[in-house]
């Protein structure tokens, strides 16, 4: 079944109930019928007040969440949706605490879920960038210090202001898609290795700023242009970084007004986030394909969320 044009209205008519939202999921999940998840058998009783199903050849009891990004959550799937299209339609990012308020669950719900939901959007399979490419860095988190005493103190702040941040790169095709990926520095080797990954071998050009990490990134089929922004060129002909700052702005306005702050643990999730709606902004089918890799992702656990990470 495809979700064209969802909007709000559309949601809670085709939505409204959780018998329709299950359906919804089998469908999704077993187009050819309900096959068991433990041995594969598709001779499949139902257990329908429990919205379960029995497996008659290896006697496993399993509902269409489980084994899904949906597990273990006791969340009606009617608020999972909801919180689907609202993270999905805000241009620039919803807060946890803002979908406790519309969904009434507590925080801690309310943060999981937003993080079940961003592991759905991370794309381990996307095709990588031709045509005309624009590539950019940007720097998130960290707060200038000593602000408010001196010149002196200003002046030491703003030449270590970057020292506090973490280094985002970024890669978009001029009318396409859009590469977002946390890096531990703006090096050279961090920028061209970012390229490598992302951007087809036999991309038109790639465009930049006059960063030095970018020189030598053109070979024989792919040139390498630059705008020098210290000198107040930001347009020649057809040569400027516009679209790659047009994510980036929306990704701080994002920061800004919803998250306000993001750790260091958690930023390559919202960079998927980013990336996703960036990525599916024409694409009239993303409340479904959102649901679909909810479905076909893995189980994530709220300990593998807030477990410390590895020094």
């Amino acid at each position: 079944m495809a979700q064209q044009q969802m909007d709000l209205v559309k949601l809670f008519e085709e939505f409204g109930s959780e018998d329709k939202c299950h359906d919804f999921l089998e469908e999704l999940r077993w187009p050819d019928g309900v096959k068991c998840p433990r041995c594969d058998s598709d001779k499949i009783s139902r257990i329908a007040k429990r919205r379960q199903f029995d497996c008659d050849g290896c006697r496993y009891q399993f509902s269409v969440r489980v084994g899904t990004l949906f597990h273990d959550s006791k969340l009606p799937l009617w608020k999972w949706f909801l919180a689907v299209y609202v993270m999905g339609e805000s241009k620039k990012g919803v807060s946890a605490n803002q979908l406790k308020r519309m969904l009434g669950v507590s925080y801690k719900t309310a943060w999981y879920l937003c993080h079940r939901i961003r592991a759905a959007m991370h794309d381990e399979s996307a095709p990588l960038l031709r045509g005309i490419v624009e590539a950019d860095e940007t720097y998130v988190g960290g707060k200038l210090r000593n602000r408010h005493h001196g010149d002196r103190a200003k002046q030491r702040a703003a030449l270590g202001r970057r020292d506090n941040k973490t280094v985002v790169l970024g890669a978009v095709e001029r009318g396409g898609q859009v590469r977002l990926r946390m890096a531990p520095d703006a090096s050279s080797e961090s920028v061209k290795g970012f390229l490598a990954d992302v951007v087809h071998d036999d991309a038109e050009a790639i465009y930049t700023d006059s960063h030095r990490s970018y020189r030598g990134i053109a070979d024989h089929n792919t040139r390498h242009e630059y705008v020098d922004h210290s000198r107040d060129e930001w347009v020649r002909g057809q040569i400027h970084t516009n679209t790659v700052e047009s994510v980036w702005s929306l990704f701080d306005r994002s920061v800004i007004g919803a998250y306000h702050k993001l750790s260091v643990k958690h930023l390559p999730a919202y960079l998927d986030e980013a990336a996703f709606r960036w990525n599916n902004r024409e694409n009239p089918f993303w409340f479904r394909d959102s649901i679909l890799r909810l479905v076909e992702g893995d189980t994530l656990t709220f300990d593998a969320l807030t477990h410390p990470q590895s020094p």
